[in-house]
């Protein structure tokens, strides 16, 4: 039991301890509140067609209306695998309002990833783009794998965009992969997105009861440390969260005087960050959601940012960060109506959080959480004037603490392992029970496998990912530590550093580059790192490459690196 909360007093004024969940039943009840409140504004804004809070809440009931006509069993799950298009939150907020369970799938995983995933969570719908049709197609044919499918909604880039001119162009860029052709097994019944919902206009919707407990949402875990798990978060958690947001964003409205939200949302909304950040949230508060469907299209991505300079809110993570500041036409931006920038999915590196800053004015907010987690756990204040190197506060009701590997307390700036309670922290993993009991303890915490420490103020901040430590003649080297020094090379555009065997001393540290300055050597990376590291935290091999492995939020993948350079 924690009885000693120091973030309290850490807390923004105005900013509750403690929040009621309990003035919604589920999230419908949030859904149609947030629907008839902001009926009239805009929603979400995708390669040049506006879609307002009322065009969404009627294609979402019809949607649900064909969902529910098919026959799905209770608690059916049914699978999205989507960019960010109009179609996610029609088909996000659908699926809910039917009454079923949303699976968030990764538009770009290999068959093998896909039907792992659809196996495991038993789907029997989904909803997907035409160009993942032949994904879709060989997952089936894959030898051990038993996938339930019966039904698909298929859909096309411009089936609810009707768009021309320059934003055919746009596609052209964004969308370069072809649409293959593709075939879905005989017990697989196929409808256009389009045909659906006039199916479910001709229908009735039948609004389901839903409860707190009741699961809203499987979400896969991103995998990049093993095998990928289904977290469930029930109606109760996402509220929860949702609200949590809120409340700690209320500071940065009044201080900005902000009478309308306006969300860039450049982060896949098959993940949780953009999922709850951008989808969820973004609704309860009346945002118009400005839809990127790929935001490694930096060029398009600028050019969204110069065309609504009004945009006030930009959750993203440090790559994407970095890469903008890398770009001339960035700088050239109007960021006068900026308030706030929210870093999350990876740690934000000091020097580009600086640059940053420099540039457009705002503070990069760093907060923290995981899939398990719905996501957000902690925050730093939006109020904050620079960055703080740290993840913040505990939100509202979320009690964090420092273990050691006997699960026991350590005490205010010692390092251990952080554990997570509140009411956005996941039921557990689906048909996965030896894995949630490694993670959820009878007292309510979850272990997060990251390593941290908390200070008197009661910020906590990130050491490193518990898997990703190497362990060096018996020191421990924390990859992050090691990551921020080098990013701070003029130069170094990326960087990761993993451990690799190396005798009896156990591992060494090994460094991967991408250079944006070609002329950069080993030697000048090295005087930094022995200037600022001590001996065992030194790599003893770099290697410059033109690309890091990511994961589709941007995440760079140590596992990938670890692995390459084990077998290499």
């Amino acid at each position: 039991m924690i009885t000693n909360k120091p973030w309290f007093s850490s807390y923004p004024t105005g900013v509750p301890h403690h929040l009621s969940y309990d003035r919604y039943s589920s999230l419908l009840d949030l859904l149609d509140e947030s629907f008839e409140m902001h009926r009239e504004r805009p929603a979400y804004w995708c390669m040049g067609k506006q879609f307002s809070y009322e065009a969404i809440d009627l294609a979402s009931k019809q949607l649900a209306s064909y969902l529910q006509s098919l026959g799905l069993s209770k608690g059916a799950r049914v699978a999205i695998m989507l960019p960010n298009i109009p179609q996610y939150p029609m088909a996000l907020y659908g699926v809910l309002r039917a009454g079923f369970i949303v699976v968030s799938i990764n538009p770009l995983y290999t068959p093998r990833e896909l039907a792992a995933q659809l196996s495991d969570c038993g789907a029997e719908a989904i909803l997907l783009l035409e160009h993942f049709g032949k994904t879709l197609e060989d997952a089936f044919v894959l030898e051990g794998r038993s996938i339930a499918l019966k039904h698909a909604v298929v859909t096309s880039i411009a089936e609810m965009l009707g768009w021309k001119g320059p934003w055919l162009d746009r596609f052209i860029r964004t969308f370069k992969r072809k649409v293959i052709p593709y075939s879905l097994p005989m017990q697989v019944s196929t409808i256009q997105f389009t045909a659906a919902l006039e199916l479910g206009a001709r229908r009735t919707y039948e609004r389901p009861h839903r409860s707190h407990d009741d699961i809203a949402l499987l979400q896969y875990t991103g995998g990049t440390t093993g095998i990928s798990k289904g977290a469930i978060l029930t109606h109760r958690n996402l509220i929860a969260n949702v609200l949590q947001i809120e409340a700690w964003l209320k500071p940065i409205e009044q201080r900005k005087t902000i009478t309308a939200w306006h969300f860039l949302c450049a982060l896949p909304m098959y993940h949780i960050f953009a999922l709850t950040g951008c989808g969820l949230l973004g609704m309860r508060l009346g945002a118009r959601i400005l839809l990127v469907p790929n935001a490694r299209d930096l060029q398009n991505l600028i050019g969204i940012l110069k065309e609504f300079p009004e945009i006030n809110m930009f959750p993203g993570v440090n790559t994407l960060f970095a890469a903008l500041l890398n770009d001339p036409k960035f700088a050239q931006l109007d960021f006068s109506h900026w308030a706030l920038t929210i870093g999350g999915g990876m740690a934000v590196q000091r020097s580009v959080a600086q640059r940053w800053q420099e540039l457009t004015g705002t503070v990069i907010t760093e907060g923290y959480g995981l899939s398990e987690t719905s996501p957000v756990a902690s925050c730093n204040t939006p109020l904050a004037t620079e960055f703080t190197g740290s993840i913040g506060l505990p939100l509202p009701d979320t009690d964090m603490c420092i273990r050691n590997e006997e699960g026991k307390d350590l005490a205010i700036g010692e390092i251990g392992e952080i554990y997570i309670r509140g009411p956005q922290v996941m039921r557990g993993y689906w048909q996965q029970e030896t894995e949630t009991q490694n993670v959820l303890g009878a007292d309510g915490f979850f272990r997060t496998g990251d390593i941290g420490v908390m200070d008197e103020a009661g910020y906590f901040r990130i050491v490193d990912r518990k898997k990703d430590m190497i362990l060096v003649a018996g020191f421990n080297v924390f990859p992050n530590e090691v990551e921020d020094v080098v990013a701070s090379v003029p130069g170094v555009l990326e960087c990761a550093v993993v451990g690799i065997r190396q005798g009896a001393m156990g591992e060494a540290v090994k460094l991967f580059v991408v250079r944006e300055d070609l002329a950069i050597t080993e030697e000048q990376i090295m005087e930094v790192c022995n200037r600022e590291l001590t001996h065992y935290k030194r790599p003893t091999q770099i290697e410059f490459r033109e690309s890091l492995p990511k994961n589709n939020v941007g995440k760079i993948l140590r596992r990938v690196l670890r692995d390459e350079s084990q077998s290499g």
